[in-house]
């Protein structure tokens, strides 16, 4: 039996759990349960992990395969860890926009973690939002049309684009391409619990297959509204050592950019994914 608990934070998604520093070798029933309370609540956060980069990696690798980002260089001794940076004089942060990770690559990540190194003393908070309540509460009609549509996603959307390039500048990959681009199913099934979850995203959906943007934008812009209502949403607020794991295949996340002036430093892991398969 594993000791740890488990605090929902609001109706929508996200739980808080204390009782496991992660820094150890976890057993593998406390693994399972903390996975069980992450696929349930889609976004988990634990407070007060003392993690170095090493341990940090060896935690992410009792979930999952952790792969590079494809735009910004990881750290030296470990490229799979990120660090994802505001400095003082920085305008634009980054992922300060709504989205799932990296929807544009064939084979979206499963999930993100991250990890608070320096936070200001107020601000630079984090949003999620649950895409399974985004599509469960649509009506039946509107379920009918984007259960078979499929959607085109890019990299290279000016507002997202925006929120790595000040990144780009001092620590961008050598050999990333220009733009990825990628076609997934606007209704995606997912793979371990079964339930459908609503996947388009403002910063890297461009249009339907088979339309314009032209003719794609009305219901897309309804999408993206809908997606991020208040009820679907929870909010973090970061402290040195909390640590923030969830499910890039039904949630949705914002970083807050509301922190001029300060530095802000949270290293993060990605981890391997699958295709993403429709209803």
């Amino acid at each position: 039996m594993t000791s740890i608990s488990v605090q929902p934070v609001t109706g929508a998604l996200g739980a808080e759990i204390s009782g496991v520093d992660l820094a150890k070798d976890l057993s593998d029933d406390t693994v399972a349960a903390i996975r069980r309370a992450w696929l349930q609540h889609l976004v988990i956060f634990f407070r007060d992990q003392d993690l170095s980069p090493a341990e940090f990696l060896a935690f992410a690798r009792r979930f999952g395969e952790p792969i590079e980002y494809p735009f910004v260089k990881g750290l030296d001794e470990f490229p799979e860890i990120i660090p994802v940076l505001k400095l003082e004089h920085e305008r634009v942060n980054f992922g300060g926009i709504w989205h799932s990770d990296t929807a544009y690559l064939d084979v979206p990540p499963m999930a993100s973690m991250l990890v608070a190194r320096e936070v200001p003393v107020a601000g630079g908070d984090t949003l999620f939002a649950n895409m399974y309540l985004a599509y469960e509460w649509l009506s039946a009609g509107m379920k009918r049309v984007l259960d078979g549509l499929v959607a085109v996603n890019s990299s290279s959307n000016a507002d997202v684009s925006r929120t790595r390039e000040d990144r780009m500048k001092d620590s961008g990959r050598t050999g990333a391409r220009e733009e990825y681009v990628a076609a997934h199913p606007v209704v995606r099934v997912h793979p371990e619990t079964g339930r459908r979850a609503l996947y388009v995203n403002v910063a890297h959906t461009v249009r339907f297959e088979g339309m314009t943007q032209e003719e794609s934008a009305p219901l897309l812009e309804y999408l993206y509204r809908h997606q991020v209502r208040p009820e679907f949403t929870c909010r973090f607020r970061w402290r040195p050592g909390s640590l923030a794991f969830w499910d890039n295949r039904c949630a949705q996340h914002n970083a807050i950019n509301d922190y001029q002036g300060h530095r802000r430093l949270l290293h993060r892991i990605t981890l391997a994914g699958d295709t993403p398969k429709g209803p």
